[in-house]
């Protein structure tokens, strides 16, 4: 396991847990019990600096998240490099601006725009070939185009 990925990952569903409730660092510090610096919390969200145990669950339950969907989160993101699935980074598929990438631009907002997305997923052969005949690109074309991304 790539330790440092899944510490990554973690500061990262911190981070858009927290935004997604709209709060800045220092409104999540005051729902907290502990003393905790803003720096630390910046720490987290960073993935440089690892969180205990107890205060993962603190962070969740200030914010009203139960710690197991958080790490199934995680999980879910560092792990689906599962043999048949591609990982695609639905930020830079948005930001493409490739013409014949239209239509896998718009599911990719459309999944961004879903409450509790992650911006990642990892997608099995058959949905690639659905989404390349949406492109109007043979499926080797757009695993092509994928792979560019991931260099990006």
């Amino acid at each position: 396991m790539d330790s440092e990925l899944y510490q990554r990952v973690l500061g990262e569903e911190l981070r858009n847990l927290r935004r997604k409730r709209g709060w800045t660092r220092k409104e999540l510090n005051r729902h907290l019990q502990s003393d905790i610096s803003l720096q630390t919390l910046a720490t987290y969200e960073l993935g440089t600096r690892q969180c205990s145990v107890v205060r993962l669950v603190e962070l969740c339950v200030a914010m009203d998240e139960p710690p197991a969907d958080l790490l199934a989160r995680v999980h879910r993101r560092v792990f689906t490099d599962e043999p048949g699935k591609v990982r695609l980074d639905l930020a830079k598929i948005v930001a493409d601006t490739q013409p014949e990438l239209e239509s896998l631009r718009r599911w990719a907002e459309d999944r961004l725009r879903q409450p509790g997305s992650a911006p990642e997923v990892g997608l099995e052969q058959p949905a690639l070939d659905w989404m390349a005949e949406l492109c109007g690109l043979s499926p080797g074309e757009l695993m092509a185009r994928l792979k560019a991304f991931e260099n990006a």
